[in-house]
């Protein structure tokens, strides 16, 4: 089976010499079924090198249900329906925020639009959420928030996870967005009418940016 390979634009960071032997030995040992497919592991990476990023959008590992994670933080793979929860609500909120419906899972538009949705473990076992939680992965999500803290970037934090690498976002300027997670078990405490997609627009206006485009029209 084709192992993942490091993406070329962030392969300087030291996660990919010190980390990734042993989480790639650790993956090869592993009999479940991993998610995404490992051709798929990095495609949050592959798909923005630093200097093309604007918006970062953290989660918190892929779904755990096979056909569903495509390697982007609350994508989920073309065809997918209904789509999973977090991403309904993200989905209903973008509604409430901008008027707009989108129906499309699979958000590689944004990717290619400088929004990295990164999470902060980039595999799981099928069928058990969080269970690569501890492989590893934190220190790669440590080193991509420390190099894109290099200038003015919004970095959207939904939930107490993905909050508690907010010391990893340095220097000034940056737009900073934390509320809670759009799972339905906290989508009503305060993520619903957070309206994260006009202020990110907003912000990216004021710096003389165009605006990301949230739906596939």
């Amino acid at each position: 089976m084709t192992e993942p390979n490091p993406p070329e634009a962030w392969a300087h960071l030291p996660f990919f010499r010190t980390d990734w032997p042993r989480i790639q030995t650790a993956l090869a040992a592993e009999t479940r079924q991993i998610l995404p497919p490992r051709e798929r592991v990095f495609a949050a990476l592959d798909a923005a090198r630093p200097e093309d990023v604007r918006v970062v959008i953290l989660g918190q590992d892929p779904y755990p249900t096979p056909g569903h994670a495509n390697g982007l933080a609350f994508s989920a793979a073309p065809g997918t329906h209904p789509p999973p929860r977090s991403l309904s609500n993200i989905f209903k909120e973008l509604q409430i925020d901008l008027q707009v419906t989108r129906e499309d899972c699979d958000l590689s538009d944004w990717a290619t639009q400088g929004v990295l949705l990164l999470n902060t473990a980039l595999t799981v076992p099928r069928g058990v959420a969080g269970g690569h939680a501890r492989l590893g992965w934190r220190r790669l999500t440590e080193e991509v928030l420390a190099t894109l803290s290099d200038r003015p970037r919004a970095f959207v934090l939904w939930g107490a996870h993905a909050q508690s690498f907010r010391p990893c976002i340095t220097g000034d300027g940056h737009l900073v967005l934390e509320s809670p997670h759009p799972s339905p078990l906290s989508a009503r405490r305060g993520f619903f009418g957070s309206r994260p997609f006009s202020r990110i627009n907003a912000w990216l206006r004021s710096r003389g940016d165009r605006d990301i485009d949230w739906t596939r029209r």
